[in-house]
């Protein structure tokens, strides 16, 4: 399936509950993609809202209790709807409210796909690791770690690092477009997961669409990192390139390794 051309065709909704750092680069992003960004996070509007969505995008980075309301709300609409909800559980470990609220969300909303650093989805994996802030400091995890997480709550898990794990629980790909710039700006990994969602709400394979969302968002870093070298040009050449950025380019660019559980 070519996402980025469906997405452009389509122009979806992508109702994001999102954190206040990250709100404007994602909408940005998301326009820049060809989708329809929707920022809405009063409890009194969520569910109306993720009901009209195409897909629902839950970031807890800045999140408080009136913004947990309105995710359980939004996301109950969501799955009445059969309207994909992603999760980015952000800094989960932190604190003992992220793993409350990332646990509540967990209990009470079917969740498509989970999209984390490797420090968040150990986290998820009840692994032991140290936490600063949003920031991972784990560098690389097994790839079972995320299947397994993936198989504890039925979604797939995206677990972006130094190489980027997708998986269904039974098989997994590993995509290694990425440059070390994106940890220099405020941010890549929750555009990612709006992303994530706006390629998911075109196709009914998650799966296969969160690989392909995966290696089109790094292939459009490589491309702006060829053309910028400081944090500030990079940040607009990525959203240039996001702009510009074609099934037919990222097909000729993608490094990605596929694997199933018997194939290793």
């Amino acid at each position: 399936m070519n996402y980025l051309a469906e997405i452009k065709k389509q122009k979806p909704l992508i109702h994001n509950i999102t954190n206040i750092v990250v709100a404007n680069f994602s909408a940005n992003g998301l326009l820049a993609l060809g989708a329809s960004p929707a920022m809405a996070n009063a409890p009194e509007e969520a569910a109306e809202m993720a009901a009209h969505a195409d897909a629902l995008v839950l970031n807890i980075g800045t999140c408080t209790q009136d913004q947990l309301e309105a995710m359980i709300l939004a996301g109950k609409a969501a799955n009445q709807k059969n309207v994909p909800v992603i999760l980015d559980p952000v800094a989960i470990g932190a604190t003992a409210f992220r793993a409350s609220v990332v646990q509540q969300i967990l209990d009470k909303i079917d969740v498509a796909v989970i999209r984390g650093n490797t420090g968040e989805i150990a986290v998820l994996g009840e692994m032991a690791v140290e936490i600063k802030g949003a920031d991972s400091l784990v560098g690389e995890i097994s790839p079972h770690v995320a299947i397994n997480v993936a198989k504890k709550y039925g979604a797939i898990v995206i677990a972006t690092g130094e190489t980027d794990t997708i998986t269904d629980g039974e098989s997994f790909t590993q995509c290694k477009n990425s440059v070390p710039m994106l940890s220099s700006i405020t941010g890549a990994g929750c555009l990612l997961t709006a992303v994530v969602g706006a390629f998911v709400s075109v196709g009914t394979d998650f799966y296969n669409a969160s690989v392909k969302a995966v290696c089109s968002y790094g292939v459009a870093a490589e491309l702006a990192y060829g053309t910028a070298s400081s944090p500030g040009s990079f940040l607009a050449a990525f959203l240039d390139e996001i702009y510009a950025l074609t099934d037919e380019k990222v097909k000729s660019k993608a490094i990605i390794r596929e694997l199933t559980l018997k194939g290793e």
